[in-house]
């Protein structure tokens, strides 16, 4: 019977793929690697080749991945472009979890100090001039909004920002920045208002009934029913 390689190396459009066995010791993986990557001497002039490492099942720790890393880096034409795997750390699913959570909190957020969540944030109050809410999902304020507001900071570009009364010193959703322009009038805001990053990458400020078809996602109705 033929010995499963534990190390198998394709060929693909966008560079090389290698398949790591997750049912053998780790240190096998590391010999069988070094093995399959002197196949590589003598390649160093040739252009960069972007390398997947597929692990399935296997769990790598940091220690793991970069020293997998530094072994395919030592050959200067393989750059590692990402590692995929099958399963995360406890702690990884965690952060998944809280990230994906609605913290819901009932306070007034004054000048000076930062209210910060992993998640969606569902503000009942106002946020004050000077005051600070950061959130990695999405933003809620039921009430006013006048200081800053940070939704996505983790990086979630569809991340919007929700309030009552949208009178903010500056907005952030993700890497974008907008400041609230001067002539802005809160009287004539009487309405729930959103904003979202649009196509170019710019903050924009809109009614709320605009969501539903910016982001579907966001209020589609779990569970229960609807009547009316």
């Amino acid at each position: 019977m033929m010995k499963r390689q534990n190390v198998m190396i394709k060929g693909t459009k966008s560079g090389l793929s290698l398949q790591l066995n997750d049912r053998c010791s780790y240190e096998d993986i590391l010999v069988e690697l070094e093995e399959k990557l002197a196949e590589f001497q003598g390649l160093e002039d040739s252009p960069l080749i972007s390398v997947r490492i597929l692990t399935d099942n296997r769990y790598l720790n940091p220690e793991q991945q970069e020293e997998i890393k530094e072994l395919i880096r030592q050959k200067q034409n393989l750059i590692v472009d990402e590692i995929v795997s099958n399963v995360i750390s406890k702690e990884e699913a965690k952060e998944v979890i809280e990230s994906q959570e609605v913290t819901s909190v009932a306070t007034i957020v004054r000048s000076g100090q930062i209210l910060e969540v992993p998640g969606d944030l569902l503000l009942v109050g106002d946020v004050n001039p000077g005051g600070t809410v950061r959130a990695g999902g999405n933003i809620f304020i039921m009430g006013a909004l006048k200081g800053i507001a940070h939704a996505g900071y983790t990086g979630r570009n569809e991340a919007v920002i929700v309030a009552s009364f949208m009178t903010p010193s500056q907005l952030r959703i993700s890497d974008c920045i907008s400041r609230s322009p001067d002539h802005y009038d809160q009287e004539e805001h009487h309405q729930m208002e959103c904003a979202y990053i649009d196509n170019n990458h710019q903050i924009m400020i809109d009614r709320l009934q605009v969501l539903k078809h910016l982001r579907p996602n966001i209020t589609r109705f779990k569970g229960g029913h609807y009547y009316g």
